[in-house]
């Protein structure tokens, strides 16, 4: 365990940016060999344009990466947060309550938020409005989004107490999960069923972009399934039922180019299902 922190108290920036272009190509092959849907699109340029807000992502974290540093050494330095006021723990434990926690107000809460509050979904529908959920989609968020998605991942870092080490774990294990479950491809459904009592896999990730309520509204867990039974978010679909989008956007010519899909917060469009 020593190792793995000391990995990460020092991972290189080449190492995580493998971890993001690795990640994508490693399941971009899978679902390619094997999808769970045969989509009849143009799979480079759909590739194309979530690589776009998968860019303007890494941008906005890479300008505001200063104030994540800066917050993991003050909640260190001055013994603030939750793991910082609990007891001693061994090692392995200390770092699974921290990532647990990082998830829930960096991950869940915050996505849940972006489902409830009506300026927050206008951002937020971007993701949604994908009608081909691939691998690729997994980081095709609006710049506003990203921005105060970043926020809540500050707040999950203060509130938590988390080193800088387990900020950049969590990062890691963040980026390489949401491309495994937004990709499209289609475990054993026992293997599916199994592990999504542990993490969120594609078929529960995969419910939440159905086009139709309630389906939107559920499956909101990043890393740990966990929330979403606790918070009663837990929804189940089949398979062959998945139909991807947003029933208010389902025109190519909005949610397929760029342009269209920055102004969509900002146009006052009408979202009558939330």
């Amino acid at each position: 365990m020593e190792k793995i922190i000391s990995y990460f108290e020092t991972i290189p920036t080449l190492h995580r940016s493998m971890l993001l272009v690795g990640g994508i190509a490693f399941f971009w092959i899978i679902e390619s060999a094997g999808p769970l849907f045969s989509f009849k699109y143009n799979k480079v340029k759909h590739a194309g344009l979530n690589i776009f807000f998968t860019i303007t992502t890494i941008i906005v974290n890479f300008a505001l990466a200063f104030i994540l540093v800066k917050s993991a050494d003050w909640v260190v330095a001055n013994d603030f947060g939750i793991l910082q006021w609990l007891p001693q723990m061994p090692t392995w434990l200390y770092a699974v309550v921290g990532l647990m926690i990082l998830d829930l107000i960096g991950a869940y809460f915050i996505h849940w938020l972006e489902h409830k509050v009506k300026w927050m979904w206008m951002f937020h529908i971007i993701h949604h409005s994908d009608r081909y959920v691939d691998t690729t989609s997994a980081n095709r968020h609006h710049p506003g989004e990203s921005v105060f998605r970043f926020i809540f991942t500050t707040l999950a870092v203060i509130i938590t107490g988390a080193p800088m080490w387990m900020v950049f774990m969590y990062q890691s294990l963040s980026v390489v999960l949401s491309q495994f479950n937004h990709a499209n491809i289609g475990l054993p459904v026992w293997l599916d069923r199994a592990l999504s009592y542990i993490l969120i896999t594609p078929d529960m990730h995969h419910v939440h972009h159905h086009y139709l309520q309630p389906y939107t509204d559920s499956n909101y867990g990043n890393i740990f399934a966990i929330w979403d039974r606790i918070f009663g978010t837990f929804m189940t679909l089949d398979r062959d039922k998945l139909v991807y989008g947003i029933d208010t956007i389902m025109d190519p010519v909005e949610n397929e180019h760029i342009n269209p899909l920055l102004k969509i917060p900002f146009s006052g469009y009408r979202t009558p299902t939330n």
